[in-house]
């Protein structure tokens, strides 16, 4: 079986060793492995592609890992490498992160399952149909904004949900919400802020004659669009562009993006390093 072991602990000698050791005692055969040592904030992160012989199970190789864990003190995840990643996504009227998504998970391209799509308008409901995917119309008004957030945490729970991805999903979730996804959890978004806010941001661009567009994917926190960076990308663009050209631009950004931070998320490539990220592609 394929396994993916992913770790962080403060840096010391013998880390390397210790698992590498662990893995050849049960035969295992290491097809990829990164590391790296961050010297600001003294820890060390690791990630390895691993084939153990059967009989060995994810359960199995979590229990018999955790005396090495506890001896350098590791945060360790163990995956089966073959098991889809359950990822619920969200979004509102704009569609074009959400038929990227469910398109390259339906040729394979994303190594990942959606269970549902959640909305809180019914627009996207023919999209996911057409894909075999059940939606979800959950309307967010301020008073119904607590029942909503607990209708998807209920949602998340019932379905197994591993990540939740806001592909252009237009509402601010609450500090209670954003702490029960802690880190599973991606959003993505234009790179204007925090000089276009708000409604427009590519017509606010364009009067400004801006010649770049771009798009972050980043974990979602209570602090709005300020969590942990996955991944970043910029477009050139030129005087020839019109409003509407350049929303096409970003918007083939944004979608480009966001596959790229959901495939990582889901092959354990992010680690979480306090506000940063440390990404293995």
């Amino acid at each position: 079986m394929s396994f993916v072991l992913i770790l962080s602990c403060p840096d010391r000698p013998g880390i390397v060793h210790a698992v590498s050791g662990f893995l050849a005692e049960r035969g295992g055969n290491i097809l990829e492995s990164q590391q790296f040592g961050d010297r600001l904030s003294g820890r060390f992160f690791m990630r390895i592609d691993v084939d153990v012989p059967a009989p060995a199970g994810v359960e199995g190789l979590r229990a018999d890992f955790a005396e090495v864990a506890g001896r350098f003190d590791m945060h360790v995840e163990i995956h089966d490498a073959a098991a889809p990643y359950r990822t619920l996504i969200m979004v509102s009227k704009h569609l074009h992160c959400l038929n990227d998504l469910l398109f390259r998970t339906s040729t394979g391209s994303l190594p990942i399952e959606i269970p549902a799509v959640v909305s809180n308008h019914p627009d996207a409901g023919a999209m996911a149909a057409s894909y075999g995917v059940p939606f979800h119309h959950v309307p967010v008004t301020p008073d119904t904004k607590p029942q909503a957030e607990a209708q998807l945490l209920e949602l998340v729970k019932d379905l197994d949900v591993q990540l939740v991805v806001l592909a252009r999903y237009m509402q601010v979730l609450s500090d209670g919400l954003c702490r029960e996804l802690s880190g599973r959890a991606i959003n993505i978004h234009h790179s204007f802020l925090p000089s276009f806010k708000g409604a427009k941001p590519y017509h606010q661009a364009f009067d400004r004659g801006v010649k770049i567009v771009g798009a972050t994917a980043h974990y979602v926190t209570g602090d709005l669009d300020e969590g942990p960076i996955i991944e970043q990308d910029v477009m050139r663009i030129d005087h020839g562009y019109d409003q509407d050209a350049m929303v096409g631009a970003g918007r083939d950004v944004e979608a480009q993006v966001l596959s790229r931070a959901v495939r990582w998320h889901s092959q354990s490539r992010v680690l979480l390093n306090g506000h940063r990220t440390v990404v293995f592609r």
